[in-house]
């Protein structure tokens, strides 16, 4: 099984300006997803997709490959993530003239995925290639128990039967967490989505590896981590 990692790593964030070179427990966030991609067999080449020369050099400098910056284009905030995937895959396909069976797409903002949790992501693929596999941990707050709000009250967004019944009677809730897409790339460009109908889940229980970075206070959750684990997350 040939599968390509791609780590997106744009320059820009409103939220975190420069978080993906941000140094966390000692090194460029980036680094944390470029480590874990390293040394797994299935992946055949990892694949960095920036417009920023430092995170450019960053990668380089472990490994992976940065044919090229980001086309503007790819490098807004309305670029979506099946683009930038798009873009890799017809380089990947025209420069290397190799099929590949999957990709693996890893956000740098998810850095404490586990080796083990990725390669328990690509046995699965392997047994259910004509499907995607995506990353999920159990939803908080139950969906039972959120709300939208319509003209200044609270309506739920589900059942209000639920509001009645105590946590541990709900049924299993799940969220996408972000640290891990796996998906054919004929089945990508065919429905021009990471998530398609009858995607499995991959279940990470562990809370840790399901932080994902996306403002400051998540920044300082990761910090927080970093501290009280001081061990390895590879």
């Amino acid at each position: 099984m040939r599968v390509l990692a791609l780590i997106p790593a744009r320059a820009g964030s409103k939220r975190l300006p420069g978080k993906n070179k941000r140094l966390l427990g000692g090194k460029p966030l980036i680094a944390w997803s470029l480590e874990v991609a390293r040394d797994t067999t299935e992946i055949c080449d990892v694949l960095v997709s920036t417009d920023d020369p430092e995170i450019a050099q960053i990668a380089q400098q472990a490994g992976a490959l940065v044919p090229w910056l980001r086309p503007p284009s790819l490098a807004t905030d309305t670029a979506t993530s099946v683009d930038v995937a798009a873009h890799a895959l017809e380089w990947y396909r025209s420069s290397k003239s190799a099929e590949l069976d999957g990709l693996l797409l890893l956000q740098p903002t998810s850095p404490f995925r586990r080796r083990e949790t990725v390669r328990r992501g690509l046995e699965l693929f392997a047994r259910n290639a004509d499907r995607a596999v995506v990353g999920v941990s159990s939803a908080h707050p139950h969906p039972q128990w959120c709300f939208r709000i319509e003209h200044g009250v609270l309506k739920p967004y589900v059942d209000a039967s639920g509001l009645q019944a105590r946590s541990q009677d709900l049924p299993a809730a799940y969220a996408v967490n972000g640290a891990l897409y796996l998906i054919a790339p004929e089945l990508l460009f065919r429905e021009r989505t990471f998530v398609p109908e009858g995607t499995l889940p991959l279940v990470l229980d562990d809370p840790m590896e399901a932080v994902d970075i996306d403002t400051q206070f998540d920044w300082e959750v990761a910090e927080a981590v970093c501290t009280m684990r001081r061990m390895p997350f590879a």
